[in-house]
């Protein structure tokens, strides 16, 4: 005898359009898909979410809505480091997310408060209005910029990595790309090398950058 049926919530639903993204991408999700996948007609979702355009508005919420906000009190730039790191990290396990967040302009409460308490931290950290807003916008390019190498780079693992490797050195006439050659042999085909460390090497190139604008010149008003 089948048990009862479990009510439908907004909650489940955004679960099931995320389930639907994350196995066949973004152009997967519309109504029916994500009603199949709670096994219901997708005129049953209509009760609880408008429309497509409204899902999707809310599966952006849903991705800011997982990512770590500063702290009050908290210094600016463990701040920002930390919620640089987590926005990776919630972006990386979702590679259609950063498409979607680009394309949207209705922004939901998740998303206004995580920008607001961003905003906030550089505010607090002496950043003035002008350079908030460049460090925000720097430091967000590059953590989009790396999930988008991250998440199309063709290994994911030290196997991999040699296998790559391989293959491009076999296709390179000796002499041809000295520094290429000596890139893939004195780092990436080295033990232990993962491209995701790259991460926290760049993010504190760009912290190194904006603690000097607040620190060293002072910030714009």
């Amino acid at each position: 005898m089948a048990g009862p049926r479990v009510p439908l919530t907004p909650e489940r639903i955004l679960g099931a359009a995320v389930a639907v993204a994350d196995r066949s991408g973004l152009g997967a999700v519309s109504m029916r898909n994500v009603g199949k996948e709670l096994g219901v007609e997708a005129m049953s979702l209509y009760h609880h979410i408008a429309n497509k355009e409204a899902l999707l508005d809310a599966l952006v919420d849903w991705v800011f809505g997982g990512i770590d906000l500063p702290g009050p009190g908290e210094p600016w730039r463990p701040a920002m480091r930390r919620r640089a790191a987590s926005a990776r990290d919630r972006l990386a396990a979702h590679p259609w997310a950063v498409g979607l967040i680009e394309s949207r302009r209705t922004p939901g409460p998740a998303l206004l408060r995580h920008h607001d308490a961003v905003l906030g931290s550089l505010r607090a950290g002496g950043f003035g209005v002008a350079d908030a807003a460049h460090a925000f916008s720097v430091i967000d390019a590059y953590v989009y910029g790396f999930v988008v190498t991250e998440v199309n780079l063709p290994f994911d693992s030290q196997e991999g990595v040699e296998d790559v490797a391989t293959g491009m050195m076999a296709d390179l006439a000796e002499g041809a790309y000295p520094h290429l050659t000596e890139l893939i042999v004195e780092h990436a085909l080295r033990p232990g090398y993962d491209y995701r460390e790259e991460f926290a090497f760049g993010l504190d190139l760009v912290l190194d950058g904006l603690a000097r604008l607040v620190e060293g010149d002072g910030p714009a008003v």
